[in-house]
C-alpha cells in the first residue's frame, strides 16, 4: 500500500469542509446584543431639568399641604458611606385626611441645573428618642389641621449637587 499524498488543494478544500461556524454565529450575536443595547442606554431619558419639569403634575390637594422649615444632615453608616436626611414640617391645612403622600426631591448643581431628582414617599417622624423613626403616611394619616416633622433619607446624593436645600414638590396624594 502507498501512502497518500493530498495536494495543497486537496487540504485546503477539506478544511473549508470542517470549519465550525457556531462560535462565528454566537460573536455576531453578542455584538448585535451590545450595539442594541447601547442604542437603549442612549435614548433612556435623562435626569434634567426638561424631562422633570412638567412631567409629574402636581396632585390639586398638594395646594393643602404646606412644607417648611427644611434642614440637612448627613451621617456616616456601617459600610463607611454617607447618608444624608432631609428634615422638615408638613402641615395639613385641607379638609381631607392624607394617607400616602409621594414627593419628588430636585438637587441642583451650580448652574441651577438639575443634579439629581428623585421621587419616594413621605415618612413622619414617629418619635425621636432614643433615635429618629419614621412611618409611612398610611401608618400615621395627617388629619385636617394637623402638622408633623417628616424625614426623607438618600443613601447617595449626585455628586454635582451645588449643597443648597433641594426642592420638595408633592406629586401624588392619598385621601381619605
Amino acid at each position: 500500500m502507498e501512502p497518500s499524498i493530498e495536494s495543497p488543494r486537496s487540504i485546503e478544500a477539506a478544511e473549508k469542509r470542517e470549519r465550525n461556524w457556531v462560535p462565528l454565529a454566537v460573536a455576531v450575536v453578542l455584538v448585535l446584543l451590545v450595539v442594541a443595547l447601547a442604542l437603549v442606554m442612549t435614548n433612556r431619558p435623562r435626569h434634567s431639568e426638561e424631562s422633570t419639569a412638567g412631567a409629574s403634575s402636581p396632585d390639586p390637594y398638594a395646594a393643602n399641604l404646606q412644607i417648611s422649615n427644611l434642614a440637612m444632615s448627613e451621617s456616616a453608616n456601617l459600610a463607611g458611606g454617607k447618608v444624608t436626611y432631609l428634615d422638615g414640617h408638613i402641615t395639613n391645612a385641607g379638609d381631607r385626611t392624607v394617607t400616602e403622600a409621594v414627593v419628588e426631591v430636585i438637587f441642583r448643581d451650580y448652574a441651577n441645573k438639575v443634579a439629581q431628582s428623585q421621587k419616594m414617599p413621605l415618612t413622619l417622624v414617629r418619635m425621636r428618642e432614643p433615635y429618629i423613626d419614621t412611618v409611612l403616611l398610611s401608618a400615621a394619616p395627617l388629619k385636617p389641621g394637623a402638622q408633623q416633622d417628616f424625614r426623607l433619607i438618600f443613601d447617595a446624593v449626585s455628586p454635582d449637587w451645588a449643597g443648597a436645600l433641594p426642592e420638595v414638590r408633592i406629586l401624588r396624594i392619598s385621601l381619605k
